[in-house]
């Protein structure tokens, strides 16, 4: 059975593992322990808005509301542990079992907000989630029917569900299974993190109202201690930049095809070349302006559940399925084309004509 995809990727725990320093030694046997750790991967309600409309009519719309259930595996390594926190239950108390239902509930409510998709399958479906997994678990993982979280070792990490955008990045793999998938190796598996990284950025834009150039673009901006040279894990706007450590190393996300690494390790550099369609969707959303889940966000959903995307898409598949879907939403001759167009080419993916870069 394959392993399920996890926020952290496996060549930064590695480094982690082979910390020799004295005052890193939990967090190198942490790193150790989660990378040994098995993360197998197994393939409505509604509720009430008030609105007032001139000449100061109250209008009352039900809509679709989440259903969210919180686990505590109470530091095993077994699912799904404990059930604390339930739809419409008081605060726990517990601070990552309440950041893991306030941020499902946030990221339910972009992916209606935005896209009128009621859950992770478009239908309702239940969003459930673990935390407290594991002892000192230096990841967070979507398993195929939930969303699962470390507490991090203190050294390096800490929480995972400190971060709406690790937390919108795994239910946003939950999404694209829904949608048929990407195979989880090499470009189609730097698709499937890209597009998780996506929309997880979109989902925090949207929680805090940021336009593009408000947004910071980081991928779990937050997890890191203050003994960390770095501000997250990735970051959309600079691929290679999100952190500079003495003993972690430099980020080796690539933002263009020229520097795209041929790797054995990570399922093909699958959380390393994801740096380059995330900048591609970056540009993209820069050009557009405004609230990127609005324009380049919503030309990036209608590629993903077109159809007619296939589970190998690699890159430039992928290119010209986004500009399929800003022509057939906007109009050929649309800056929302050129916009998506530029995002291509600008990490060379594409050229101008739209074919695939030699």
């Amino acid at each position: 059975m394959a392993a399920a995809p996890g926020i952290v990727p496996p060549y930064l725990l590695a480094r982690i593992a082979a910390v020799q320093e004295e005052g890193w030694a939990r967090a190198a046997e942490a790193a150790r322990s989660t990378l040994a750790a098995p993360r197998e991967y197994r393939p409505a309600r509604s509720r009430l808005r008030l609105s007032i409309q001139e000449p100061g009519t109250l209008v009352a719309e039900a809509t679709p509301a989440p259903d969210r259930e919180i686990s505590d595996a109470q530091q095993r390594e077994v699912l799904p542990g404990v059930r604390v926190r339930g739809e419409d239950d008081p605060a726990s108390g517990d601070a990552s079992v309440d950041e893991a239902y306030d941020g499902l509930g946030a990221t339910y409510d972009f992916w209606w907000d935005a896209y009128a998709r009621d859950s992770v399958d478009g239908s309702g479906g239940s969003l459930l989630a673990t935390v407290h997994y594991g002892r000192d678990y230096d990841n967070a993982f979507w398993n195929g029917e939930r969303m699962v979280f470390g507490d991090g070792d203190g050294e390096v990490f800490r929480g995972f569900t400190r971060s709406l955008s690790v937390i919108a990045h795994e239910l946003a793999h939950g999404v694209i299974e829904d949608e048929g998938g990407l195979l989880y190796r090499g470009q189609s598996g730097a698709l499937n993190e890209s597009v998780a990284d996506v929309f997880g950025a979109l989902a925090e834009q949207h929680r805090e109202g940021q336009t593009v150039d408000e947004a910071s673009w980081l991928i779990g901006e937050g997890i890191f201690t203050d003994a960390v040279e770095g501000t997250a894990l990735r970051s959309l706007a600079a691929p290679g930049t999100a952190y500079d450590d003495d003993v972690l190393g430099n980020d080796p996300q690539p933002a263009h095809m020229r520097d795209y690494v041929e790797t054995r390790d990570d399922n093909g550099g699958v959380h390393i070349n994801s740096g380059i369609p995330n900048h591609a969707f970056y540009l993209t959303a820069k050009a557009l302006g405004g609230h990127a889940w609005e324009r380049a966000g919503l030309i990036w959903y209608r590629a993903l559940t077109s159809g007619a995307l296939p589970s190998t898409a690699d890159f430039t598949t992928f290119a010209r399925a986004t500009l399929a879907a800003a022509a057939a939403e906007y109009g050929e001759e649309s800056e929302e084309v050129d916009a998506v167009r530029a995002g291509w080419t600008g990490v060379g993916v594409i050229t101008d004509d739209g074919e695939a870069e030699s």
